[in-house]
C-alpha cells in the first residue's frame, strides 16, 4: 500500500458553488411555476410518481426524466428544458480558485473526489470542469450504491485511493459528512472558505 498522502474532496458546495440546502428547492419551485399546478398538486403528483433512486444508482437518469415529465404533463420540449436547468443548478458554477490550487498538490500528494451525486453528474461535471483532469479516483454515490455520511462510502473511497484513513484529509461542507469521514478516522475539516481550507491542507500536508 502506498504511503503518499491524499486529499479528497466533496463537489458540492467545496469544488462547485452551489447551494446544496437552497437550489433543489427553487429548482422544483420554478417547475411547478411552469406546469401551472398549485402546491398541493404538485407535490402530490412527484409523490406518487415512482421516481428511481438516481442518488445510488446507474443508468437511470432517462427512467428518471421520463417518469417526472409524465407525472407533470409536460411535452418533450419542456422536459429536456427541466433536465438541463437541473444540471445547470445542480453544478452551479465552478471554484476556480480551489479547482487550480488542487491542480497544484500533482507532486506533493494524491488528489480525489467523493460526492453524493445523481446519475449522470459525472458526464455533466467532466462537460463543465473536466474534473479527471485533475482528481484520481471520482468516487460518486450513484455508482458506489451509497451515499455519505454512510461509512461504506468512505470505506469504497479509501479501497480505490489505496489509502489508510490517517493518509486522508477529507474537505465536504456538511457537517454530517465531515462526522462520517471522522467515524472511520479520516482527518476532515469542514470547508468554510477557500483560505481556510487551504490553509489546512498544507497543514495535513506539512505534519
Amino acid at each position: 500500500m502506498s504511503t503518499k498522502k491524499w486529499i479528497l474532496f466533496d463537489i458540492g458546495g467545496v469544488l462547485e458553488a452551489v447551494d446544496d440546502d437552497a437550489w433543489q428547492q427553487e429548482w422544483w419551485e420554478r417547475w411547478r411555476a411552469v406546469s401551472g399546478l398549485d402546491t398541493a398538486a404538485f407535490d402530490a403528483r412527484i409523490a406518487g410518481a415512482e421516481l428511481p433512486a438516481i442518488d445510488v444508482t446507474v443508468g437511470t437518469e432517462p427512467a428518471f426524466w421520463a417518469v417526472v415529465g409524465a407525472a407533470l404533463e409536460l411535452d418533450d420540449e419542456q422536459c429536456a428544458a427541466m433536465r438541463a436547468d437541473f444540471w445547470d443548478a445542480y453544478c452551479g458554477t465552478g471554484n476556480v480558485e480551489l479547482i487550480d490550487y488542487a491542480r497544484t498538490l500533482s507532486s506533493r500528494a494524491g488528489t480525489a473526489i467523493l460526492s453524493n451525486s445523481a446519475d449522470g453528474a459525472r458526464e455533466e461535471e467532466e462537460r463543465r470542469f473536466a474534473f479527471s483532469e485533475v482528481f484520481d479516483p471520482i468516487c460518486y454515490s450513484h455508482e458506489q450504491g451509497v451515499n455519505k455520511p454512510h461509512r461504506d462510502a468512505y470505506l469504497q473511497a479509501l479501497r480505490l485511493m489505496d489509502a489508510q484513513p490517517a493518509q486522508v484529509l477529507f474537505i465536504d461542507d456538511r457537517p454530517s459528512s465531515v462526522d462520517g469521514a471522522q467515524a472511520v478516522g479520516i482527518r476532515a475539516v469542514r470547508h468554510l472558505d477557500n483560505a481556510t481550507t487551504i490553509a489546512a491542507i498544507e497543514k495535513f500536508l506539512a505534519d
